[in-house]
C-alpha cells in the first residue's frame, strides 16, 4: 500500500495527531498538543457544532487557555481525520466494541494508535485491529470534567503513564517525546501491563465505590470510617492482583502495596469532593466502564487464582448498577 502523501512542516518535530473521543479527557490533551503546535483535529460528535461556533475553552489549574473559533479542526466523521502520524483514542471503554469503524479509517501505513483510555485489556483489542507494534497506552491521573458544550474544567494533576503494546522502549521513547514536547508530565512505565495496573489501584476502589454507595464524590468516601477501609481493601486486593499478572508474564516490576495506598490516598485528600467519571455516568443514566475498570481484573485475579473479595462485591454491585440504568434488572416499586 502506498503511504499517504503528508504536508511539509515548518518544523521537524511536527506532528499530525488525530483525536477520537473528544470529551473532557481528549479534548484536554489534544488542546495542549495543538498549542504546543502540532496539527490535531478532533472527531467530535455532541459538542460539534459549539466547538465549531466557540471554540475549545481549557479552564485549567495550570492556566487558562483557548483554541478560537476557527482554530480548531474538528470534524464529523472519521473521513475527516485523514491519516495522522498519532491517533489517540479517547473513548470510554464502553464504546470499544464498535470503535474499529471510526478508528480504521484514520489508520494510514505509519499511524501509530494511543489508547488514552481506562481499564485493562485495552490495548489487545486494538492490537488485534491494527497490530501490536503500532499501539500504545496512556493512563492519565487527571481530576477532570465536562463544563457546558466546548468547555473542559481541568481541576487537578494531569500526569500520562504511557507504554507499548510490544513494550519496545524505541517506540515509547517516541510517545513520550511527543507528549513531554508539549510540556504534559509524562512517565515511561516498566511495561504497559504495569502502567495499566497502577491506575486500576484508583480506579477501581474510588471508580467502584462512588457507584455502589449511591454516586458519591471522593471525600465522601475518604471522610467515611467504613467506606475509607473498604477503599483501601480493595487498593490492596489490586495491588496483589496486578503484582501476580505481572508476575505471570515474566515482568520483574512490581507495585508496591503500602507505598502505593499512601501515595493515591495522599493526593485523593487533596481533590476534594471530586465526582469520578463513573459517578457522573451513573448519574447521568449513562453506559458504565464496570467491565473494563472491574470486570476484567477481577477476572485476572480469578485466572491467577488470587483472592479478592473486595473487588468481587465492587464488581456485582456496581455492574448490579449498570444493568438498572439499562433497564435489564427489575426493581421494586414503593406501595402507592
Amino acid at each position: 500500500m502506498t503511504p499517504p502523501t503528508r504536508p511539509r512542516y515548518p518544523s521537524p518535530g511536527m506532528a499530525r495527531i488525530a483525536v477520537v473521543g473528544a470529551g473532557a479527557v481528549g479534548s484536554y490533551y489534544g488542546a495542549r498538543l495543538q498549542r504546543a503546535g502540532h496539527d490535531v483535529r478532533f472527531l467530535v460528535r455532541r459538542d460539534l457544532a459549539a466547538v465549531q461556533a466557540r471554540g475549545l475553552d481549557i479552564r485549567s489549574v495550570d492556566g487558562d487557555f483557548t483554541l478560537p473559533p476557527g482554530g480548531v479542526h474538528a470534524v464529523a466523521t472519521p473521513a475527516g481525520l485523514g491519516q495522522p502520524d498519532w491517533l489517540i483514542c479517547a473513548l470510554k471503554t464502553t464504546a470499544l466494541g464498535s470503535a474499529r469503524s471510526l478508528l480504521g479509517p484514520a489508520v494510514g501505513s505509519q499511524t501509530r494508535v494511543v489508547a488514552l483510555m481506562n481499564g485493562l485489556n485495552v490495548e489487545e483489542q486494538l492490537a488485534r485491529w491494527f497490530g501490536p507494534e503500532r499501539v500504545f497506552g496512556a493512563m492519565a491521573f487527571v481530576c477532570i470534567n465536562r463544563g457546558e458544550p466546548g468547555v473542559v474544567h481541568h481541576l487537578r494533576y494531569g500526569r500520562l503513564s504511557i507504554g507499548h503494546a510490544c513494550d519496545d522502549p524505541d517506540e515509547a521513547a517516541r510517545l513520550h517525546d511527543l507528549l513531554a514536547g508539549a510540556g504534559l508530565d509524562v512517565v515511561t512505565s516498566p511495561n504497559l501491563r504495569y502502567a495499566r495496573w497502577e491506575k486500576l489501584c484508583w480506579n477501581v476502589p474510588f471508580n467502584g465505590l462512588s457507584v455502589a454507595a449511591g454516586g458519591v464524590g471522593t471525600e465522601s468516601i475518604l471522610a467515611d470510617p467504613p467506606l475509607r477501609a473498604l477503599a483501601e481493601r480493595a487498593m490492596r486486593e489490586v495491588v496483589l492482583a496486578g503484582n501476580a499478572d505481572l508476575a505471570a508474564r515474566g515482568s520483574s516490576a512490581r507495585l508496591p502495596g503500602d507505598e502505593t495506598v499512601a501515595r493515591l490516598f495522599a493526593l485523593t485528600e487533596t481533590m476534594g469532593d471530586y465526582a469520578t467519571s463513573m459517578a457522573l455516568d451513573y448519574l447521568h443514566g449513562r453506559p458504565l466502564e464496570v467491565e473494563a475498570i472491574l470486570g476484567e481484573p477481577v477476572r485476572a485475579a480469578a485466572a491467577l487464582g488470587v483472592t479478592v473479595p473486595t473487588m468481587d462485591a465492587l464488581y456485582a454491585l456496581v455492574r448490579a448498577a449498570g444493568l438498572r440504568i439499562r433497564g435489564d434488572l427489575t426493581t421494586i416499586e414503593p406501595a402507592g
